[in-house]
């Protein structure tokens, strides 16, 4: 029998934390702007309580309503690494709940983002632990796989693969290649101080130079009508 659809990937190569550590603090809007806004999880994709989200990339593939090769992940997964779980989009069975959060807190994995849904949400709402998915259910999963671990999985219209950096923030989930990391988060620095910049003025009452607004809309052909 193949082994496609049910197999585990040992290892794979993780970015340099320090390339992970520039992301911090800086808004995922900000981040997904410089890569001309194309590096965002759908707005589906929701985060159950105020904890920001930065690491790499653990990334699990799970049948609908299963959550075997997610616990599997659990005992796999390095700190600082983001269990990421492909589930199909479903909403009828929770992927995890509090303990399996609380576990990996104790294993100093750095958050958990669930393309399905959890339970016990009141709980993990005030966890020091981010979560994001979809949606909320009590009903609980299977463990009987298939699934896999370590390969390249589609998530909110975006493919992630294991190392892949991920900052979340209260607007989402932003994924980021290591390779293109360092120069990301310069500009990233850049545009933040400029916005950083605006809203001083803004309230310092110099107000702002809106000039482009006008050149983009003769550039379009825009007519004023009496």
């Amino acid at each position: 029998m193949s082994a496609i659809g049910f197999r585990i990937k040992k290892g794979f190569e993780r970015p340099d934390r320090k390339l992970v550590d520039a992301f911090k603090d800086l808004p995922v809007a900000n981040i997904d702007d410089c890569m001309n806004r194309t590096a965002c999880l759908d707005s589906g994709m929701k985060p159950f309580n105020k904890m920001p989200l930065l690491g790499t990339a653990f990334t699990v593939r799970c049948t609908a309503g299963d959550n075997l090769m997610m616990h599997k992940a659990l005992d796999m997964a390095q700190p600082g690494d983001i269990i990421v779980v492909s589930s199909e989009m479903n909403r009828l069975r929770a992927s995890c709940g509090e303990i399996m959060v609380r576990y990996a807190m104790s294993r100093g994995i750095a958050g958990f983002i669930i393309d399905g849904c959890i339970r016990d949400s009141d709980e993990i709402a005030e966890i020091d632990f981010p979560v994001y998915a979809r949606g909320v259910t009590p009903n609980g999963p299977y463990k009987n796989g298939p699934g896999e671990i370590g390969f390249p999985i589609s998530i909110g219209g975006v493919i992630i693969n294991p190392g892949d950096i991920l900052v979340g923030d209260g607007d989402g989930v932003v994924v980021i290649k290591p390779e293109d990391a360092e120069l990301l988060a310069e500009e990233t620095r850049r545009v933040t101080a400029s916005e950083r910049k605006s809203l001083e003025d803004i309230a310092a009452g110099r107000g702002m130079n809106r000039d482009w607004v006008e050149k983009a809309l003769l550039a379009k052909g825009c007519v004023y009508v009496d």
